[in-house]
């Protein structure tokens, strides 16, 4: 009689094979729920990396701008001669350039500066921060949760 169970037994475990649809469903859903979850947060730490990049850039010449009025005492408005590439006018921060995800741009009145980041392409989607702007005075807007 033994025998016969073991023998019921085995017959059965070799008949199993794969999975049922119900452990699939259940698999397929949790992956679904922890995407759903992750993708935001990724998205969203991508968005706040590209701006950073563009804060560092903003800061770099803007410093680039007070070296030029220390040695000329004038501010400019043309990149160009702050020793950046420019292209059409503006500057495309060099790791993004193929991406085009800032471009920057420099207003010059008298004895200040404005320079403006503008978000282009898909870090346009940073809603908050589309436009990030520092003066010669190192005032830089917009004031709250954009500048890290």
């Amino acid at each position: 009689m033994v025998k016969n169970a073991e023998r019921f037994i085995l017959n059965r475990l070799a008949k199993v094979k794969g999975f049922t649809l119900i452990e699939v469903i259940i698999v397929v859903t949790i992956i679904g729920i922890l995407a759903a979850i992750a993708y935001p947060s990724y998205t969203d730490y991508i968005l706040r990396s590209n701006r950073t990049q563009a804060q560092h850039e903003l800061v770099r010449v803007a410093n680039l701008q007070e070296q030029l009025f220390v040695d000329q005492r004038t501010y400019t408005s043309d990149m160009s001669d702050l020793g950046v590439r420019v292209t059409d006018g503006s500057y495309q921060i060099p790791r993004d350039s193929a991406h085009k995800l800032y471009k920057i741009t420099s207003t010059e009145r008298g004895r200040t500066f404005i320079l403006s980041a503008q978000a282009q392409g898909g870090q346009a989607n940073d809603t908050h921060c589309i436009t990030l702007t520092i003066n010669e005075s190192g005032l830089r807007t917009p004031t709250i949760g954009c500048w890290e």
